[in-house]
Protein backbone atom coordinates (compact mmCIF):
# COMPACT_ATOMS: atom_id res chain seq x y z
CA UNK A 1 0.00 0.00 0.00
CA UNK A 2 1.24 3.47 -0.69
CA UNK A 3 2.75 5.72 2.16
CA UNK A 4 0.30 8.67 0.98
CA UNK A 5 -3.03 8.94 2.69
CA UNK A 6 -5.70 6.77 0.87
CA UNK A 7 -8.29 9.85 1.14
CA UNK A 8 -7.26 13.27 2.14
CA UNK A 9 -10.59 15.16 3.41
CA UNK A 10 -10.73 17.58 0.18
CA UNK A 11 -10.11 14.54 -2.31
CA UNK A 12 -12.58 12.62 -0.43
CA UNK A 13 -15.37 15.30 -0.16
CA UNK A 14 -14.50 16.25 -4.05
CA UNK A 15 -15.20 12.89 -4.95
CA UNK A 16 -18.43 12.42 -3.09
CA UNK A 17 -19.71 15.88 -3.74
CA UNK A 18 -19.47 16.56 -0.34
CA UNK A 19 -18.54 18.73 2.48
CA UNK A 20 -16.36 18.64 5.54
CA UNK A 21 -15.12 21.16 7.77
CA UNK A 22 -12.11 19.57 9.28
CA UNK A 23 -8.96 18.43 7.53
CA UNK A 24 -7.99 14.36 8.05
CA UNK A 25 -6.47 11.91 6.28
CA UNK A 26 -8.00 8.63 6.18
CA UNK A 27 -5.49 5.59 5.56
CA UNK A 28 -8.71 3.23 5.28
CA UNK A 29 -12.97 2.93 4.92
CA UNK A 30 -14.85 1.30 7.02
CA UNK A 31 -18.58 -0.02 7.00
CA UNK A 32 -18.93 -1.37 10.14
CA UNK A 33 -18.23 0.24 13.58
CA UNK A 34 -17.08 -3.21 15.21
CA UNK A 35 -13.89 -3.44 12.99
CA UNK A 36 -13.17 0.20 12.35
CA UNK A 37 -9.41 0.87 12.78
CA UNK A 38 -7.54 3.66 13.23
CA UNK A 39 -7.15 6.22 10.49
CA UNK A 40 -10.38 4.13 8.99
CA UNK A 41 -12.95 6.71 7.15
CA UNK A 42 -16.09 5.39 8.75
CA UNK A 43 -19.00 5.14 6.06
CA UNK A 44 -22.63 5.11 8.04
CA UNK A 45 -24.63 3.33 6.15
CA UNK A 46 -27.97 2.77 6.65
CA UNK A 47 -29.51 -0.74 6.04
CA UNK A 48 -33.06 -2.36 6.87
CA UNK A 49 -32.03 -3.52 10.04
CA UNK A 50 -29.75 -0.71 11.12
CA UNK A 51 -28.32 2.40 10.79
CA UNK A 52 -24.98 3.63 10.74
CA UNK A 53 -25.25 6.73 12.41
CA UNK A 54 -26.10 5.08 15.71
CA UNK A 55 -22.41 3.65 15.86
CA UNK A 56 -20.61 7.18 14.60
CA UNK A 57 -19.70 8.43 17.78
CA UNK A 58 -18.01 4.98 18.42
CA UNK A 59 -16.16 4.61 15.63
CA UNK A 60 -14.55 8.20 15.93
CA UNK A 61 -13.65 6.65 19.95
CA UNK A 62 -11.98 3.99 17.88
CA UNK A 63 -9.73 6.21 16.52
CA UNK A 64 -11.73 6.69 12.76
CA UNK A 65 -9.97 9.81 10.75
CA UNK A 66 -13.37 10.76 10.22
CA UNK A 67 -17.43 9.78 9.92
CA UNK A 68 -19.48 10.50 6.30
CA UNK A 69 -22.75 10.86 7.11
CA UNK A 70 -25.91 12.08 5.75
CA UNK A 71 -26.86 14.11 8.77
CA UNK A 72 -25.20 14.84 11.73
CA UNK A 73 -25.48 12.40 14.60
CA UNK A 74 -26.45 13.62 18.28
CA UNK A 75 -23.79 13.43 21.12
CA UNK A 76 -21.10 14.72 18.85
CA UNK A 77 -18.31 17.33 19.51
CA UNK A 78 -18.80 20.43 17.49
CA UNK A 79 -15.75 20.12 16.03
CA UNK A 80 -16.29 16.04 15.03
CA UNK A 81 -14.93 15.37 11.71
CA UNK A 82 -17.45 14.59 9.31
CA UNK A 83 -17.60 13.88 5.60
CA UNK A 84 -21.75 15.43 5.10
CA UNK A 85 -23.57 13.71 1.96
CA UNK A 86 -26.83 13.31 0.32
CA UNK A 87 -26.58 9.35 0.95
CA UNK A 88 -23.88 7.54 2.41
CA UNK A 89 -24.62 4.44 -0.05
CA UNK A 90 -24.55 7.09 -3.05
CA UNK A 91 -21.26 8.65 -1.12
CA UNK A 92 -19.94 4.77 -0.83
CA UNK A 93 -20.25 4.47 -4.40
CA UNK A 94 -19.20 8.03 -5.80
CA UNK A 95 -15.73 6.87 -3.52
CA UNK A 96 -15.19 3.29 -5.33
CA UNK A 97 -15.64 4.87 -8.60
CA UNK A 98 -13.38 7.81 -8.03
CA UNK A 99 -10.44 5.43 -6.59
CA UNK A 100 -10.85 3.55 -9.94
CA UNK A 101 -10.81 6.34 -11.83
CA UNK A 102 -7.11 7.57 -10.43
CA UNK A 103 -5.46 4.16 -10.62
CA UNK A 104 -3.65 2.26 -13.64
CA UNK A 105 -4.29 -0.71 -12.21
CA UNK A 106 -5.45 -3.96 -14.38
CA UNK A 107 -8.48 -4.55 -13.11
CA UNK A 108 -9.98 -8.64 -12.56
CA UNK A 109 -13.58 -9.21 -11.89
CA UNK A 110 -14.78 -13.02 -10.93
CA UNK A 111 -18.14 -14.22 -10.21
CA UNK A 112 -19.90 -17.57 -10.73
CA UNK A 113 -22.45 -20.02 -8.89
CA UNK A 114 -19.54 -21.39 -6.84
CA UNK A 115 -15.64 -21.00 -6.47
CA UNK A 116 -15.67 -17.30 -6.78
CA UNK A 117 -14.23 -16.43 -3.28
CA UNK A 118 -11.07 -18.92 -3.72
CA UNK A 119 -10.50 -17.79 -7.30
CA UNK A 120 -10.34 -14.47 -6.21
CA UNK A 121 -8.03 -15.16 -3.70
CA UNK A 122 -5.73 -17.44 -5.87
CA UNK A 123 -5.56 -14.21 -8.29
CA UNK A 124 -4.92 -12.09 -5.45
CA UNK A 125 -1.93 -14.35 -4.12
CA UNK A 126 -0.67 -14.61 -7.86
CA UNK A 127 -0.67 -11.18 -8.75
CA UNK A 128 0.59 -10.03 -5.38
CA UNK A 129 4.29 -11.90 -7.07
CA UNK A 130 4.36 -9.86 -9.80
CA UNK A 131 3.51 -6.38 -7.92
CA UNK A 132 0.94 -4.47 -6.00
CA UNK A 133 -2.23 -6.50 -5.66
CA UNK A 134 -5.70 -5.06 -4.37
CA UNK A 135 -8.19 -7.38 -4.37
CA UNK A 136 -11.51 -7.52 -2.23
CA UNK A 137 -11.71 -8.61 1.39
CA UNK A 138 -13.70 -11.81 2.40
CA UNK A 139 -16.74 -12.21 0.26
CA UNK A 140 -17.34 -8.40 0.08
CA UNK A 141 -19.07 -8.13 -3.23
CA UNK A 142 -22.68 -6.87 -3.01
CA UNK A 143 -23.81 -3.33 -3.45
CA UNK A 144 -21.84 -2.84 -0.37
CA UNK A 145 -18.84 -4.76 -0.52
CA UNK A 146 -18.06 -4.09 -4.04
CA UNK A 147 -17.92 -0.01 -3.88
CA UNK A 148 -16.00 -0.71 -0.25
CA UNK A 149 -13.59 -2.86 -2.14
CA UNK A 150 -13.12 -0.08 -4.91
CA UNK A 151 -13.21 2.71 -2.50
CA UNK A 152 -10.11 1.14 -0.30
CA UNK A 153 -8.05 0.63 -3.32
CA UNK A 154 -4.38 2.49 -3.28
CA UNK A 155 -3.98 4.92 -6.24
CA UNK A 156 -0.50 3.03 -7.26
CA UNK A 157 -2.10 -0.56 -7.00
CA UNK A 158 -0.96 -2.07 -9.96
CA UNK A 159 -3.59 -4.96 -10.33
CA UNK A 160 -7.35 -4.89 -8.77
CA UNK A 161 -9.00 -8.02 -8.00
CA UNK A 162 -12.79 -8.03 -7.29
CA UNK A 163 -15.68 -10.38 -6.29
CA UNK A 164 -18.89 -9.67 -7.47
CA UNK A 165 -22.21 -11.48 -6.12
CA UNK A 166 -25.81 -11.78 -6.71
CA UNK A 167 -28.71 -13.47 -6.04
CA UNK A 168 -31.10 -11.95 -8.44
CA UNK A 169 -30.82 -10.24 -11.73
CA UNK A 170 -29.95 -7.02 -12.51
CA UNK A 171 -27.76 -6.83 -9.50
CA UNK A 172 -24.23 -7.97 -10.66
CA UNK A 173 -24.91 -5.04 -14.16
CA UNK A 174 -24.21 -2.17 -11.59
CA UNK A 175 -21.02 -3.36 -9.95
CA UNK A 176 -19.42 -4.25 -13.01
CA UNK A 177 -19.83 -0.69 -14.75
CA UNK A 178 -18.48 0.43 -11.39
CA UNK A 179 -15.36 -1.60 -11.16
CA UNK A 180 -14.72 -1.50 -15.16
CA UNK A 181 -13.04 -4.44 -15.79
CA UNK A 182 -10.45 -5.54 -18.02
CA UNK A 183 -10.93 -9.40 -17.60
CA UNK A 184 -13.96 -10.66 -16.40
CA UNK A 185 -14.30 -14.53 -14.89
CA UNK A 186 -17.09 -16.35 -14.60
CA UNK A 187 -16.11 -19.50 -12.97
CA UNK A 188 -19.22 -21.35 -13.79
CA UNK A 189 -23.39 -21.71 -13.66
CA UNK A 190 -24.91 -24.10 -11.64
CA UNK A 191 -28.33 -24.50 -9.69
CA UNK A 192 -27.54 -22.19 -6.79
CA UNK A 193 -30.21 -20.11 -6.21
CA UNK A 194 -32.63 -21.31 -8.08
CA UNK A 195 -35.63 -20.33 -5.82
CA UNK A 196 -35.08 -16.66 -7.44
CA UNK A 197 -34.82 -17.76 -10.75
CA UNK A 198 -36.93 -19.58 -13.69
CA UNK A 199 -33.59 -21.54 -14.63
CA UNK A 200 -30.04 -22.57 -14.60
CA UNK A 201 -30.21 -20.58 -17.94
CA UNK A 202 -31.64 -17.60 -16.35
CA UNK A 203 -29.05 -17.84 -13.70
CA UNK A 204 -25.80 -17.52 -16.82
CA UNK A 205 -27.75 -14.98 -17.93
CA UNK A 206 -27.73 -12.80 -14.91
CA UNK A 207 -24.01 -13.81 -14.37
CA UNK A 208 -23.51 -12.41 -17.94
CA UNK A 209 -24.11 -9.03 -16.81
CA UNK A 210 -20.29 -8.94 -15.32
CA UNK A 211 -19.46 -8.50 -19.62
CA UNK A 212 -21.79 -5.25 -19.40
CA UNK A 213 -18.77 -3.13 -17.19
CA UNK A 214 -15.93 -4.32 -19.22
CA UNK A 215 -13.14 -1.44 -20.79
CA UNK A 216 -12.88 -1.66 -23.82
CA UNK A 217 -10.88 -4.79 -25.20
CA UNK A 218 -11.59 -6.13 -22.53
CA UNK A 219 -11.22 -10.29 -22.38
CA UNK A 220 -14.06 -12.61 -21.10
CA UNK A 221 -12.56 -16.05 -19.47
CA UNK A 222 -15.59 -19.47 -19.37
CA UNK A 223 -14.95 -22.16 -18.17
CA UNK A 224 -15.86 -24.84 -21.31
CA UNK A 225 -16.84 -27.71 -19.04
CA UNK A 226 -19.73 -26.00 -17.61
CA UNK A 227 -22.98 -27.05 -19.76
CA UNK A 228 -23.78 -23.14 -20.66
CA UNK A 229 -20.64 -21.95 -21.37
CA UNK A 230 -21.77 -21.25 -25.34
CA UNK A 231 -24.32 -19.09 -23.88
CA UNK A 232 -22.28 -17.52 -22.06
CA UNK A 233 -19.63 -16.93 -24.78
CA UNK A 234 -22.30 -15.75 -27.39
CA UNK A 235 -23.15 -13.29 -24.73
CA UNK A 236 -19.53 -11.69 -24.18
CA UNK A 237 -19.31 -11.73 -28.12
CA UNK A 238 -22.64 -9.58 -28.33
CA UNK A 239 -21.83 -6.98 -25.83
CA UNK A 240 -18.11 -6.45 -27.49
CA UNK A 241 -15.27 -8.63 -25.15
CA UNK A 242 -12.25 -8.77 -27.49
CA UNK A 243 -11.49 -12.08 -26.91
CA UNK A 244 -13.23 -15.09 -25.08
CA UNK A 245 -10.37 -17.17 -23.24
CA UNK A 246 -11.84 -21.02 -22.15
CA UNK A 247 -10.38 -23.10 -19.65
CA UNK A 248 -10.64 -26.85 -18.33
CA UNK A 249 -10.36 -30.25 -19.40
CA UNK A 250 -12.43 -29.62 -22.40
CA UNK A 251 -9.81 -30.10 -25.55
CA UNK A 252 -10.61 -26.99 -26.91
CA UNK A 253 -9.64 -25.39 -23.90
CA UNK A 254 -7.72 -22.67 -24.27
CA UNK A 255 -6.19 -22.55 -20.56
CA UNK A 256 -6.16 -26.95 -20.96
CA UNK A 257 -5.71 -29.33 -17.83
CA UNK A 258 -3.25 -31.56 -19.07
CA UNK A 259 -2.54 -33.96 -16.25
CA UNK A 260 -3.80 -34.12 -12.35
CA UNK A 261 -2.62 -36.18 -9.74
CA UNK A 262 -5.43 -35.56 -6.60
CA UNK A 263 -3.88 -36.21 -3.42
CA UNK A 264 -5.71 -35.28 0.49
CA UNK A 265 -4.14 -32.18 0.62
CA UNK A 266 -3.15 -30.82 -2.67
CA UNK A 267 -3.28 -31.11 -6.41
CA UNK A 268 -0.60 -31.70 -8.57
CA UNK A 269 -1.58 -30.25 -12.06
CA UNK A 270 0.44 -29.54 -15.65
CA UNK A 271 -1.71 -27.45 -18.33
CA UNK A 272 -1.56 -25.67 -21.54
CA UNK A 273 -2.14 -21.98 -20.17
CA UNK A 274 -2.75 -20.02 -23.79
CA UNK A 275 -0.36 -21.89 -25.49
CA UNK A 276 2.78 -22.35 -22.82
CA UNK A 277 3.35 -25.06 -20.73
CA UNK A 278 3.09 -24.70 -17.05
CA UNK A 279 3.53 -27.51 -14.13
CA UNK A 280 2.51 -26.43 -10.21
CA UNK A 281 0.67 -27.56 -7.35
CA UNK A 282 -2.36 -26.26 -5.73
CA UNK A 283 -1.93 -26.50 -2.35
CA UNK A 284 -5.63 -27.65 -1.58
CA UNK A 285 -7.24 -30.77 -2.63
CA UNK A 286 -10.38 -31.09 -5.08
CA UNK A 287 -10.67 -31.13 -9.09
CA UNK A 288 -12.84 -27.85 -8.59
CA UNK A 289 -9.86 -26.01 -7.44
CA UNK A 290 -7.15 -27.63 -10.06
CA UNK A 291 -9.96 -26.49 -12.58
CA UNK A 292 -10.10 -22.65 -10.96
CA UNK A 293 -6.43 -22.38 -11.11
CA UNK A 294 -6.78 -22.88 -14.92
CA UNK A 295 -8.74 -19.34 -14.96
CA UNK A 296 -6.29 -18.02 -12.27
CA UNK A 297 -3.02 -18.32 -14.47
CA UNK A 298 -5.20 -17.29 -17.82
CA UNK A 299 -6.08 -13.95 -16.08
CA UNK A 300 -2.56 -13.52 -14.84
CA UNK A 301 -1.28 -13.96 -18.43
CA UNK A 302 -4.35 -11.71 -19.68
CA UNK A 303 -3.52 -8.75 -17.68
CA UNK A 304 0.51 -9.11 -18.14
CA UNK A 305 1.40 -10.75 -15.05
CA UNK A 306 4.12 -13.35 -14.77
CA UNK A 307 2.88 -16.36 -15.07
CA UNK A 308 5.98 -18.90 -13.92
CA UNK A 309 5.67 -16.37 -10.74
CA UNK A 310 2.15 -16.83 -10.55
CA UNK A 311 2.62 -20.77 -10.88
CA UNK A 312 4.82 -20.94 -8.29
CA UNK A 313 1.87 -18.83 -5.67
CA UNK A 314 -0.15 -21.50 -6.36
CA UNK A 315 1.63 -23.68 -4.21
CA UNK A 316 0.20 -21.29 -1.16
CA UNK A 317 -3.36 -21.46 -1.30
CA UNK A 318 -5.17 -23.26 1.35
CA UNK A 319 -8.88 -23.62 1.90
CA UNK A 320 -10.35 -21.14 3.68
CA UNK A 321 -12.84 -21.75 7.38
CA UNK A 322 -15.75 -23.16 6.13
CA UNK A 323 -14.04 -24.28 2.86
CA UNK A 324 -12.72 -27.34 2.90
CA UNK A 325 -10.09 -26.67 5.65
CA UNK A 326 -8.64 -29.70 7.29
CA UNK A 327 -8.08 -30.55 10.59
CA UNK A 328 -6.42 -33.27 12.70
CA UNK A 329 -8.24 -33.90 15.60
CA UNK A 330 -6.41 -36.26 18.57
CA UNK A 331 -8.63 -38.29 20.20
CA UNK A 332 -7.16 -40.65 22.85
CA UNK A 333 -7.01 -43.56 21.16
CA UNK A 334 -6.32 -42.18 17.63
CA UNK A 335 -6.60 -39.21 15.10
CA UNK A 336 -9.78 -38.13 13.35
CA UNK A 337 -9.73 -35.90 10.15
CA UNK A 338 -12.52 -33.35 9.55
CA UNK A 339 -13.15 -31.44 6.49
CA UNK A 340 -14.65 -27.88 7.33
CA UNK A 341 -17.33 -27.16 4.34
CA UNK A 342 -19.79 -25.69 6.70
CA UNK A 343 -19.72 -22.09 5.11
CA UNK A 344 -22.43 -22.95 2.65
CA UNK A 345 -23.57 -25.32 0.00
CA UNK A 346 -25.09 -26.03 -3.31
CA UNK A 347 -25.42 -29.49 -5.29
CA UNK A 348 -21.84 -28.85 -7.22
CA UNK A 349 -20.08 -27.88 -4.68
CA UNK A 350 -21.60 -30.50 -2.01
CA UNK A 351 -20.57 -33.16 -5.15
CA UNK A 352 -17.28 -31.70 -5.19
CA UNK A 353 -16.39 -32.00 -1.11
CA UNK A 354 -18.18 -35.81 -1.23
CA UNK A 355 -15.30 -35.69 -4.19
CA UNK A 356 -12.73 -35.34 -1.62
CA UNK A 357 -14.08 -37.45 1.11
CA UNK A 358 -14.17 -40.28 -1.21
CA UNK A 359 -10.14 -39.34 -1.48
CA UNK A 360 -9.19 -39.21 1.52
CA UNK A 361 -8.17 -42.31 3.34
CA UNK A 362 -9.47 -43.26 7.10
CA UNK A 363 -6.82 -44.33 9.48
CA UNK A 364 -7.09 -47.80 11.34
CA UNK A 365 -10.66 -48.72 11.90
CA UNK A 366 -11.87 -45.65 10.83
CA UNK A 367 -14.93 -44.81 8.28
CA UNK A 368 -15.88 -42.03 5.85
CA UNK A 369 -18.63 -39.80 7.67
CA UNK A 370 -20.42 -37.17 5.81
CA UNK A 371 -22.69 -34.75 7.92
CA UNK A 372 -24.99 -32.79 5.75
CA UNK A 373 -27.59 -29.80 6.37
CA UNK A 374 -30.05 -28.72 3.53
CA UNK A 375 -28.48 -27.10 0.87
CA UNK A 376 -31.25 -23.45 0.64
CA UNK A 377 -32.75 -21.36 -2.08
CA UNK A 378 -33.72 -24.45 -4.67
CA UNK A 379 -37.39 -23.99 -4.97
CA UNK A 380 -39.08 -26.71 -6.31
CA UNK A 381 -36.21 -28.62 -7.49
CA UNK A 382 -35.15 -28.94 -3.62
CA UNK A 383 -36.02 -32.65 -3.45
CA UNK A 384 -34.53 -33.64 -6.31
CA UNK A 385 -31.52 -32.11 -6.01
CA UNK A 386 -31.15 -33.42 -2.80
CA UNK A 387 -31.78 -36.85 -3.56
CA UNK A 388 -29.88 -36.91 -6.45
CA UNK A 389 -26.47 -36.45 -3.89
CA UNK A 390 -26.99 -40.37 -3.05
CA UNK A 391 -25.37 -41.81 -5.88
CA UNK A 392 -22.14 -39.63 -5.66
CA UNK A 393 -22.17 -40.70 -1.77
CA UNK A 394 -21.94 -44.10 -3.02
CA UNK A 395 -19.54 -43.93 -5.10
CA UNK A 396 -17.17 -41.85 -3.00
CA UNK A 397 -17.35 -45.15 -0.67
CA UNK A 398 -19.23 -42.87 2.09
CA UNK A 399 -20.04 -44.86 5.11
CA UNK A 400 -22.43 -43.12 7.35
CA UNK A 401 -24.60 -40.28 6.14
CA UNK A 402 -25.60 -37.60 8.83
CA UNK A 403 -28.62 -35.30 8.06
CA UNK A 404 -30.38 -32.48 9.11
CA UNK A 405 -32.87 -30.04 7.50
CA UNK A 406 -36.42 -30.53 5.73
CA UNK A 407 -35.28 -31.35 2.28
CA UNK A 408 -31.98 -33.66 3.62
CA UNK A 409 -35.33 -36.58 4.07
CA UNK A 410 -35.51 -37.07 0.14
CA UNK A 411 -31.32 -37.64 0.51
CA UNK A 412 -31.80 -40.26 3.51
CA UNK A 413 -34.63 -41.95 1.32
CA UNK A 414 -32.40 -42.50 -1.38
CA UNK A 415 -29.56 -43.83 0.31
CA UNK A 416 -29.27 -47.86 1.00
CA UNK A 417 -30.03 -48.21 4.60
CA UNK A 418 -26.74 -49.36 5.85
CA UNK A 419 -25.45 -45.86 5.17
CA UNK A 420 -28.18 -43.88 6.74
CA UNK A 421 -27.40 -42.32 10.08
CA UNK A 422 -29.06 -40.12 12.37
CA UNK A 423 -31.65 -37.21 10.73
CA UNK A 424 -32.56 -34.03 12.87
CA UNK A 425 -34.66 -31.03 11.84
CA UNK A 426 -31.54 -28.88 12.66
CA UNK A 427 -27.49 -28.75 13.33
CA UNK A 428 -28.16 -28.44 17.14
CA UNK A 429 -30.34 -31.48 17.34
CA UNK A 430 -27.76 -33.60 14.96
CA UNK A 431 -24.98 -32.42 16.94
CA UNK A 432 -24.94 -34.66 19.93
CA UNK A 433 -25.85 -37.72 17.31
CA UNK A 434 -22.49 -37.09 15.28
CA UNK A 435 -20.53 -36.43 18.61
CA UNK A 436 -21.33 -39.76 20.03
CA UNK A 437 -21.06 -42.04 16.79
CA UNK A 438 -17.32 -40.48 15.62
CA UNK A 439 -13.99 -42.13 16.45
CA UNK A 440 -10.41 -42.98 16.05
CA UNK A 441 -9.69 -43.28 12.64
CA UNK A 442 -12.62 -41.54 10.96
CA UNK A 443 -12.74 -38.79 8.64
CA UNK A 444 -15.93 -36.23 8.59
CA UNK A 445 -17.58 -34.30 6.35
CA UNK A 446 -19.65 -31.28 7.57
CA UNK A 447 -21.19 -29.24 4.65
CA UNK A 448 -24.54 -27.20 4.45
CA UNK A 449 -25.84 -24.29 3.80
CA UNK A 450 -25.25 -20.78 5.94
CA UNK A 451 -28.78 -21.06 7.16
CA UNK A 452 -28.44 -24.65 8.50
CA UNK A 453 -25.77 -23.34 11.03
CA UNK A 454 -23.24 -26.31 10.83
CA UNK A 455 -20.23 -24.77 12.06
CA UNK A 456 -20.90 -25.50 15.84
CA UNK A 457 -20.70 -29.28 14.72
CA UNK A 458 -17.38 -28.35 13.25
CA UNK A 459 -16.25 -26.75 16.19
CA UNK A 460 -17.45 -29.44 18.53
CA UNK A 461 -15.60 -31.83 16.32
CA UNK A 462 -12.78 -29.98 16.68
CA UNK A 463 -12.40 -29.82 20.44
CA UNK A 464 -13.25 -33.01 21.22
CA UNK A 465 -9.69 -33.96 21.63
CA UNK A 466 -9.46 -31.44 24.42
CA UNK A 467 -7.90 -28.73 22.48
CA UNK A 468 -8.62 -27.05 19.10
CA UNK A 469 -7.49 -29.30 16.59
CA UNK A 470 -4.21 -28.55 14.34
CA UNK A 471 -4.72 -27.84 10.66
CA UNK A 472 -3.72 -30.28 8.32
CA UNK A 473 -3.93 -28.28 5.05
CA UNK A 474 -0.67 -27.92 3.37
Amino acid sequence: MSDRALWPAEVAAAATNGRTGADWRASGVSIDSRSVGPGDLFVAIEGPNFDGHVFVAEALAKGAAAAMVARRPDGLEPGAPLLEVADTLAGLEALGRAARQRCDARIVAVTGSVGKTGTKEALRMALARDGATHASEGNLNNHWGAPLSLARMPADSRYGVFELGMSDAGEIEPLSRMVRPHVAIITNVEPVHLEFFASVAAIADAKAEIFLGLEPGGIAILNHDNQHYTRLRQMAEAVGAARIISFGSHEAAAARLIGLAEHPTCNCISADIDGQAVTYKVGAPGRHWAINSLAVLAAVRAVGGDLGLAALAMAEIAPAKGRGRRHLVELPDGILQLIDESYNASPIATRAAIEMLGASQPGPGGRRIAVLGDMLELGDAAPDLHAGLAEHLQAARVDQVFVCGANMKHLRAALPRHMRAAREEGAEELLPRVLAAVRPGDVVLVKGSLGMAMAPIVEALRHLGGNAAAAANG
